[in-house]
């Protein structure tokens, strides 16, 4: 395929040039040649794949709880963040008095995931411009920024990306005049019947979105968020298990410089790109549920050796350590009702089992303890 004029640049009454988007999709629509077409063919395999093993979960739910830290914590390093998916997991035990002040950004994150899946659940409710603007007000509400973000609100004024002014930046997307339109095309096309491809279709949204940038501050964010709930709205996967901020945090240099190509018309080099991180987190994603299952049965297995007593005990925690591998002894209290002794002694019985460690050695007060092999599945491929 050609390049595809997506717009051009136009001189503003200010002095600078603004990127202004032609009307979208194109007139000539979008054709793929066959290797695209058998990457989205294997995209497109890989998540019915995909879909099909993490039903066989009996906690997928715990699954997707881990995929929605990973995802957040990798979208958020895109933008700076240090914290991790560490970081995600030990807020659920209240215990963060050493975690980056940044951790916040990743629990915005997730919150604003949650609140994304709860309202494509409900089918009245469309993928529109105003689901796009309550995402962005989960995300940005009380979150920590830079600048003022406008939580919720479509800009009104103009932004830009690298540079320290639109005369210098690096790209400059439209004006907020022009950027109403695009936002208009953009939400005709994703309810649109047409032949583009689902999984192809996703990536157009993605890179058209971030071109618009109709936010002051959390675009990136927002719109990694609408690859995945497209892609589950669209019915290509029962739960939004697929998330691909890990693959472009891998190849973050990579990523910008795709869509910044995009912008100047190589859709086939961006969709390719695109392709390549659906088809790389899917198949991660199988090789997890995989090993999760060998790490159940192997857990499960050194519980049978428990006694009676100690063995039902260890049956209820084992699960939920899978939604929440990282515990203190008071999460521990409150899964079992026991007394804080008695809550010490199931964990000091999962060290001996070797399915819990301490998280930090160093630490004689208030410790936290971790399922380390569990934790490392998700952890390992991330580099966070």
């Amino acid at each position: 395929m050609k390049n595809i004029k997506i717009g051009q640049n136009v001189e503003q009454k200010e002095g600078f040039k603004a990127f202004t988007p032609n009307p979208f999709p194109p007139k000539e629509g979008f054709i793929f040649g066959p290797g695209i077409l058998k990457k989205n063919n294997e995209a497109s395999r890989l998540l019915g794949k995909l879909d099909g093993i993490t039903k066989l979960l009996p906690d997928s739910d715990f699954f997707l709880l881990m995929y929605l830290r990973k995802d957040a914590a990798s979208s958020s390093q895109i933008e700076g963040t240090m914290a991790t998916i560490i970081d995600a997991i030990e807020a659920g035990v209240k215990n963060q008095t050493h975690a980056p002040i940044d951790v916040d950004d990743i629990l915005h994150y997730i919150d604003a995931l949650n609140y994304g899946m709860k309202r494509v659940k409900t089918d009245s409710f469309p993928m529109a411009l105003r689901f796009i603007r309550e995402i962005h007000k989960q995300l940005m509400s009380k979150a920590r920024a830079t600048h003022f973000s406008n939580p919720g609100e479509f800009r009104k004024s103009q932004n830009w990306i690298g540079g320290t002014n639109p005369s210098n930046a690096r790209f400059v997307p439209p004006a907020a005049d022009d950027m109403h339109k695009a936002l208009d095309d953009l939400e005709k096309f994703i309810h649109s019947d047409d032949d583009v491809p689902t999984v192809i279709k996703a990536g157009l949204v993605h890179a058209q979105f971030e071109t618009i940038h109709p936010f002051l501050d959390g675009n990136g964010r927002t719109g990694r968020m609408l690859i995945t709930f497209y892609l589950w709205k669209e019915g290509y996967l029962e739960k939004p298990v697929l998330f691909l901020s890990s693959f472009f945090k891998k190849h973050q240099k990579l990523y910008y410089e795709k869509l910044f190509e995009y912008h100047h018309g190589n859709v086939l080099g961006w969709i390719d790109f695109f392709l390549e991180g659906v088809i790389e987190i899917a198949s991660e994603a199988i090789d997890i549920v995989g090993k999760i299952t060998i790490l159940r049965q192997k857990d499960t297995m050194k519980m049978q050796k428990l006694g009676k007593r100690a063995s039902e005990s260890a049956t209820v925690i084992l699960p939920k350590l899978y939604g929440q591998p990282i515990v203190n002894v008071g999460v521990i209290q409150d899964w079992t009702g026991f007394t804080r002794a008695g809550a010490q002694t199931v964990i000091n019985r999962f060290i001996e089992m070797k399915i819990l460690s301490p998280k930090n050695e160093d630490e004689k007060y208030g410790r936290s303890y971790i399922y380390r092999e569990y934790v490392d599945l998700f952890n390992a491929e991330s580099g966070t």
